[in-house]
């Protein structure tokens, strides 16, 4: 098995370098990173809306300059980002879908500017949670990993809603969307392992109940790696879902302890999330022939509320370790 995960690996990274001239710069500031800064990776379409409190997040935490390619936004993304004296930003026309739904395009850029940083792969709809991250930077996270000899950090994507319909609650640029989208399901969820990959297989939350309730098996994965010790030799599989080398993705003990994991809050489910789905099952560049939009076009059309009284309301990173989702470890 290890010499042909060795032989996909090669592969992956034999693509990100053919796709690399789908890729335009529009403004580059790679020069500007330092041998030791934390550097973010994104890939985005149409969300302007959220971009001002993405970024004010992550330079809160600690995040040095960020990596972003835009897939042809005509609401104004790609303009805002160029502005950004931390953002070297990347624009592309081809498709989403061919590019292994952007991961060939941020292998690629990873390959050229991550090797030797942490190095964070987010959406803009997701928000990295971690022991102490009320106190302590994400930097105190890394040097502890680094100590530790730990190369990959885990967390599970938890969906935030709101409490009644999606709709009722617009959001506004600069927003924090956890004022809105402020719940969660602190249960109803399942975990296997990928015994190809050696990482867990997470699904569940809200979006199993609401929209796969006849198919859970469907509904989307949740466990996510989006903190990495970057090399150059090392690439992404399938979003931030799993990587390899495979060593990468043993981010839990099989033994029954506990290794450090944190959570991503995901802030999906916003006034906006009604008309990009219907954009998104439009242009059909999703997983599967974009089954996930399909079933979230056809509920959305009853103007669902998600909130149900097993719903927790989000209070702080301690309350989702006391709830078991994410752990701080050995890490004090």
């Amino acid at each position: 098995m290890s010499y042909r995960l060795r032989l996909q690996r090669k592969r992956w990274r034999i693509r990100a370098f053919r796709k690399r001239r789908e890729l335009s710069e529009v403004a580059k500031r790679t020069s500007d990173i330092r041998p030791d800064d934390i550097v973010a990776f994104t890939t985005l379409r149409n969300e302007k809306v959220r971009l001002e409190y993405f970024l004010k997040y992550y330079r809160r935490l600690g995040v040095d300059h960020f990596v972003m390619v835009d897939n042809g936004s005509d609401d104004g993304s790609r303009e805002y980002l160029a502005d950004q004296p931390d953002v070297s930003l990347w624009s592309t026309g081809a498709s989403y879908k061919r590019s292994r739904f952007g991961v060939d395009w941020l292998n690629w850029l990873q390959w050229q500017y991550g090797h030797g940083h942490w190095c964070l792969t987010v959406d803009p709809d997701e928000f990295l949670v971690y022991p102490f991250c009320d106190t302590r930077p994400i930097r105190a996270l890394t040097d502890w990993l680094d100590a530790s000899s730990i190369r990959s950090f885990s967390a599970m994507l938890l969906d935030m809603y709101p409490k009644g319909p999606i709709d009722a609650f617009p959001y506004n640029s600069g927003q924090d969307p956890f004022e809105i989208a402020n719940w969660f399901d602190s249960g109803n969820y399942t975990t296997m392992r990928n015994h190809r990959f050696g990482n867990l297989w997470i699904q569940g939350g809200p979006r199993a109940r609401a929209f796969f309730p006849d198919k859970p098996e469907r509904a989307p994965a949740l466990n996510k790696i989006p903190l990495v010790k970057w090399h150059r030799h090392y690439a992404y599989v399938s979003s931030t879902h799993m990587l390899l080398p495979r060593g990468l993705n043993a981010v839990y003990d099989e033994w029954g302890g506990e290794k450090a994991s944190g959570i991503l809050l995901h802030a999906k489910f916003l006034d906006t999330f009604s008309q990009k789905s219907a954009e998104e099952l439009k242009r059909r560049q999703h997983y599967a022939n974009s089954h996930e939009y399909r079933a979230y076009h056809d509920r959305l059309q009853d103007n669902p509320d998600l909130w149900c009284k097993w719903s927790e309301r989000y209070i702080n990173w301690r309350q989702l370790e006391i709830l078991g989702l994410m752990s701080k470890g050995n890490w004090a």
